[in-house]
Parts: C-alpha cells; structure tokens; sequence
C-alpha cells in the first residue's frame, strides 16, 4: 500500500508533486449516497449493508478509475461509510488501498478532534496507521493542545492534517465569527494553524497542517491566504454548493500550489447533470463523471492560478 509512513518524503512535497504532474489543483469527494447512485449499479434495490457496502465500493472505484489520471488526491467522506457498519468500514478500506494502487493521494474526512489519549488513537489509526490514509480533516475547537497529538504523528509519519478554519457552511458565522479579543474565532483558529505549519515545514513552502476554509467565503479565502502563507489551504464548497472557480482564486499561490479545491456532488453524480449526460446510456455514467471532472479543470485554469500548472 502507497502511504505516508513507506516513504521519506513529506505530504507536503507529495502533494505539490502530484499536483504538478496531474496539472490540476482538484480534489473528488467520495461521498456515496444510496439514492444518488447511477440506477444500473442496484442501490436502490439492495437488501442489507453488506450488499448496499459492496455498491460503495464498486461505485468509488469505479470513480477512482475515471480521476486517477486527472486529479492528484480523493477524499472519501468516512460518514457515508460509517453508517453501513462494518460492511462500510471494509468497503472504505478497499477504496483506500484501490486510490493508493492508482497513484493518488487519499485524504480521509472524518473531522475527527479530542483531546490527550484519544486523539492520539484517531492520529494513529488515520494518518498512515492501519487505515494507511495521508491524510485527515481535524476540529480544532477543543483548543489547539487537541491538535498536538495529529501534529506530531503528522510530522513523524509524513502525513498531512486539514483543519477547520472557516466552513462553507452558513451556519459557520454562528461561532466562527464571533469576536474574541478584536479579532473573529476564525482568525484565532487560522493563527494556530499557520504557527503549526510553518513549524512542520521543515524548510518547505509548506508544512504538514493545513487548513478548510470553503468557497463560498471568497473574502476569507483571500484574507486567510495572506495569514497562512506555510498552509495548504482545502476548499470544499465548489459547485453543488454555490462556489464558483472565481471565488476560489484567493486560496492559491501565484505558482498555482498552496490549494485543493473539492468538488464531490457535481462530479461524482454528473450522471444526473443534462450537460454531462448528453448522449450517454444509462451504463455509461462512468463517461459523465470524466466530463464534470475535466470540466471542473478546465473552470479552474481559467479563473485562478490553477491554470499555470497546465503549461
């Protein structure tokens, strides 16, 4: 299995590499859902967890094989998964094991956060422990000593977390915002990140922390880059949720790097999207999500400083 702990190179220098021999900036969700599924694969129809775990898996490999070429890293949201059971989690680990034999990176979004001993299990099992993931979405807001046990296995194992910074959700004003001291909750949280990256970054651009901020914040996004200039910033929010390439700019660097941009929805069910659809039978749903993964790309390189990477 291709994970963090087999090799000497940082997440960091792993991302940036794959980035640039894939050209783009864009992360696929794995978010399978039953009533979403392409018909022809019988989730619909499916009697138990076991049965309903193996559609998953197929449906995210499936997928995986469309991206693989196109796309530096997957991440599968543990949700969808968790709640099959253990069905779910052994099909979650084939999708691990089959991204990895694909040469992506896979990054495991379970927004796991504690504190002491318990966040230390969550780091050991996600980030290149059994599950063998590179990396994992982390809450911060049990207080940034929450964060050290993910930080240290992170810089150990060669591994990556993604911290909630600023949602995409609109709800997140509701707490993120909230002034402390002069400044949002949000920017205290972008203030830990930033000291926790630029201390793993080892005399890289950037280091093992990274940070979600969404797409829909555009404002944030440019303001938060200019805090957090040694983070990876993951932007989930794009397209099902109202993020457009424009208002993801802010996240990057002028040499393209420093961002993910995710999109699950638009993708992975282009099927149900007309303009992706157009002319395709119902078996040919594989067709569709290369459309909307290729289509996402290419809005990517045109209004951002993805675009470079393509030259």
């Amino acid at each position: 299995m291709n994970t963090a702990s087999t090799t000497s190179l940082s997440f960091s220098s792993r991302l940036a590499s794959t980035i640039k021999r894939r050209g783009s900036a864009a992360c696929i969700g794995l978010d399978p859902r039953r009533d979403q599924l392409p018909s022809c694969l019988g989730a619909n129809t499916a009697v138990d967890p076991k049965n309903l775990a193996a559609i998953y898996s197929r449906f995210c490999c499936d997928v995986i094989d469309v991206v693989a070429p196109l796309v530096p890293i997957v991440k599968p949201q543990l949700a969808c998964f968790e709640m099959l059971g253990p069905h779910g989690m052994t099909a979650l680990a084939d999708v691990i094991a089959h991204a990895h034999a694909k040469g992506l990176l896979v990054l495991a979004d379970g927004k796991r956060g504690d504190i002491g001993s318990t966040a230390e299990a969550y780091a050991d099992g996600w980030l290149a422990g059994p599950w063998g993931t590179d990396a994992l979405t982390v809450n911060p807001y049990l207080g940034l000593d929450s964060i050290e046990p993910f930080v240290k296995l992170a810089s150990e194992r060669n591994a990556g977390i993604f911290v909630l910074v600023k949602t995409s959700n609109p709800g997140s004003k509701d707490f993120q915002e909230l002034l402390a001291d002069g400044r949002t909750l949000y920017q205290h949280v972008a203030s830990g990140v930033e000291q926790f990256a630029a201390r793993t970054a080892a005399g890289e651009t950037y280091g093992a922390v990274g940070a979600v901020v969404g797409a829909t914040w555009p404002r944030q996004l440019d303001e938060l880059r200019a805090a957090m200039p040694h983070t990876w910033i993951l932007v989930p929010g794009f397209g099902k949720q109202g993020g457009r390439a424009a208002d993801v700019r802010g996240a990057f660097h002028s040499d393209g790097l420093g961002a993910l941009v995710v999109s699950a929805r638009d993708v992975i069910f282009a099927h149900a999207r007309p303009e992706m659809n157009t002319g395709l039978s119902e078996s040919q749903w594989q067709t569709a999500v290369d459309r909307a993964c290729r289509d996402m790309i290419e809005r990517l390189a045109a209004d951002t400083p993805a675009g470079v990477l393509r030259k």
